[in-house]
């Protein structure tokens, strides 16, 4: 049980390193904590809101008591299971703003900007635009991850977009390309009527061949030796093991587990180790710090025609959409239903978005649980930029006591103005003419909500998160107290160690994080191999020219 390369979770990023190392003629194993991804739960894209609150594929990590929104303890769904949270998420596909990446470089994880990051994000994808457009100039075509776009054929997709235009806003034919800001088609990790989550584009094709392997148990903690990572401790049951690593050890464990296990294996802040009874190998005071997430809430409305997935809300509708999936992969059971989208500044001297936009034909809460009665729409809208962070730390030594996490959600007064901004504005989109004809009338908040106050008191009670935690080992220089990985994702203080996954982002992307997990394992794995990085693309993305005005 020993390979050149050993990475700690078949993730996003996991399954991409797992790929173009044993693609590169390496040895690899892949250790999973999780199961099998097979079965209509996760493999039917409409069925996305059953994994996520399955305990199966979930770890089930909930925060600590919020204290900024009521000491509510908010759900942090991470995958476990094959492909990771890539088998569990929306399906969602943005890359993100060039800015955010620029501001990367600029904190100091340098040649991570956005010039450089492109050419791995084309090369992760396979990109279908299907009729809506979108400049191919700035896209992948040949890579394992296929990205798609919905059929958008119910009218509510087409209004939601008109109704951004007619607000002020522009539209965009490939937020993912040379165009960010605007309105229009939202794009998904579907294909041929599947999820196409990491594990099917990078895992599966992989594990074919002889050098790549997958371990399925637990890491209990990296084996250092004189300051150089050898292997990982791993439990299945009662059995514990040492699988060595020629080479490295790669961890690629999520942005909760990755800070996690590193604080376990003696790296983290130093007292905080000792607190625990752990020996101290590398102190490193930003382990765990730097938690970042995206909080969203659903503005709802009730539709004047019965135009809605609500008619398919009850059990024959959804065993027909089921059955026809099951045997053709075609139908609604074939897309996640979020199809169009919006991305907009939120006032005037804000340079690129702050404000993202999910659309929804259906008024119900992400996890399934709620819908409202009869007929209705919503969009998810959150800042994108929120000034607050927080942290995980451990609760003891134990591996199987999960951690604590804390998202410190909304402890600036800057997130409150920029949540209420939000509210507003989403509902001056759904006053426009395009969408006259569907309003009946707004369920949440509820058009009573007016004030600063009780936009306040919704916010505190409904706001949810997006599940996009990140952050909790960020990149920097290795002269930066705080970071945990330098440039190269090499862990800082232990040699032969490295960390690849969300946990390294320096600043939360601006939209979903899953294509920027992958792109961290592409850039990472070129690292790893020793391969000089892609060349810089001389893209120039649009960035709008009145920024500093308003956009009305």
């Amino acid at each position: 049980m020993e390979a050149d390369f050993v990475i700690v979770g078949a993730g996003s990023a996991g399954c991409a390193m797992a790929y173009r190392l044993s693609e590169a003629g390496a040895s690899v194993l892949v250790i999973e904590a999780g199961g099998s991804d097979v079965g209509p739960f996760i493999q039917m894209p409409a069925a996305l809101s059953y994994p996520m609150n399955m305990r199966r594929y979930d770890w089930g990590f909930v925060s600590e008591p919020e204290p900024y929104l009521g000491g509510r303890r908010m759900a942090t769904p991470r995958g476990r299971v094959i492909g990771g949270s890539s088998s569990i998420n929306g399906m969602i596909y943005v890359r993100g703003h060039a800015r955010d990446f620029d501001t990367w470089a600029e904190m100091g994880a340098e040649g991570w900007a956005y010039a450089d990051v492109l050419p791995y994000f084309k090369r992760q994808e396979s990109w279908h635009p299907g009729p809506w457009g979108g400049d191919p100039a700035w896209r992948g075509v040949d890579g394992p991850l296929h990205v798609t776009r919905g059929p958008r054929e119910n009218p509510l997709y087409h209004a939601f977009v008109e109704a951004g235009h007619q607000a002020g806003y522009p539209k965009t034919d490939d937020y993912n390309g040379h165009q960010q800001e605007g309105f229009g088609p939202f794009e998904q990790t579907v294909w041929r009527g599947r999820r196409w989550s990491a594990a099917n584009a990078y895992l599966k094709p992989a594990l074919k061949r002889a050098n790549c392997g997958l371990v399925r148990g637990e890491a209990r903690r990296v084996v250092i030796e004189g300051g150089r990572a050898v292997g990982v401790e791993v439990a299945r049951g009662h059995d514990i093991r040492v699988i060595r690593a020629r080479r490295e050890v790669i961890l690629a464990a999520s942005s909760i587990n990755s800070p996690k296990l590193l604080m376990l294996s003696g790296i983290g802040p130093a007292q905080h180790l000792r607190d625990h009874g752990l020996d101290v190998i590398a102190d490193r005071p930003g382990v765990g710090q730097n938690l970042q997430d995206h909080l969203e809430l659903y503005i709802q409305m009730a539709a004047s025609q019965p135009i809605t997935l609500y008619r398919h809300w009850n059990l024959i509708s959804k065993a027909l959409i089921g059955a026809r999936w099951l045997f053709t992969k075609t139908g609604l059971g074939a897309s996640n239903q979020f199809e169009s989208t919006g991305f907009i500044r939120s006032r005037a001297g804000v340079e690129y978005p702050d404000i993202q936009f999910h659309f929804l034909p259906l008024a119900v809460r992400y996890d399934g649980k709620t819908a409202a009665e009869g007929h209705g729409f919503q969009a998810h809208v959150g800042p994108m930029r929120s000034p607050s962070r927080g942290h995980v730390t451990l609760a003891s030594n134990d591996l199987k006591d999960p951690p604590k996490i804390l998202f410190n959600y909304m402890s600036t007064a800057q997130d409150w103005i920029d949540f209420r901004r939000c509210i507003r504005l989403t509902r001056e989109i759904f006053a426009q003419d395009a969408f006259k004809p569907f309003v009946a009338h707004e369920i949440q908040p509820g058009e009573a909500v007016q004030s600063d106050e009780d936009l306040d008191a919704i916010i505190c009670e409904h706001a949810e998160s997006a599940y996009h935690p990140c952050g909790t080992a960020r990149m920097g220089r290795a002269d930066d107290p705080m970071a945990v990985v330098d440039p190269e994702t090499r862990v800082i203080g232990v040699d032969r160690l490295r960390l690849a996954d969300s946990s390294v982002f320096p600043l939360i992307p601006n939209g979903n994080l899953n294509a920027p997990s992958i792109m961290v394992g592409e850039k990472a794995a070129d690292h790893i191999l020793g391969r000089d990085p892609l060349a810089p693309s001389k893209a120039e993305p649009w960035m709008n020219p009145n920024w500093r005005e308003a956009q009305r």
